[in-house]
């Protein structure tokens, strides 16, 4: 069985976070030295920023997704619209222009 990285990166996060509470628990790690406060500090600013990041991502995707579902059309589905209509315009033309010159004026297919 194969295991990602990020499975990986989680599991170890979580192992981590796991001995830290044990360390604590037990006495072994002492939250009121200076040391162990400013490590104890720089982890929760880094899970904090990390968990901010992902909940931004999610929320702008989350807005993005409402303000476009709203529009019945975005500016590229129109774009591609007018020539698809344009392109089915020229076809006819140059099936017209065809039938003129193949001598059959009064074709209908």
């Amino acid at each position: 069985m194969k295991v990602s990285r990020w499975t990986l990166l989680w599991l170890v996060i979580v192992g981590i976070l796991i001995s830290i509470e044990v360390g604590l628990v037990s006495g072994v790690v002492n939250p009121y030295d200076v040391v162990t406060f400013f490590f104890i500090m720089v982890s929760g600013l880094i899970v904090i920023a990390v968990l901010a990041i992902i909940g931004a991502t999610f929320l702008g995707i989350y807005i993005s997704h409402r303000i476009l579902a709203v529009r019945e059309f975005t500016p590229f589905e129109e774009e591609m619209l007018r020539m698809a209509d344009e392109v089915r315009r020229l076809s006819e033309k140059v099936d017209a222009l065809g039938g003129r010159l193949a001598g059959n004026p009064g074709k209908k297919d």
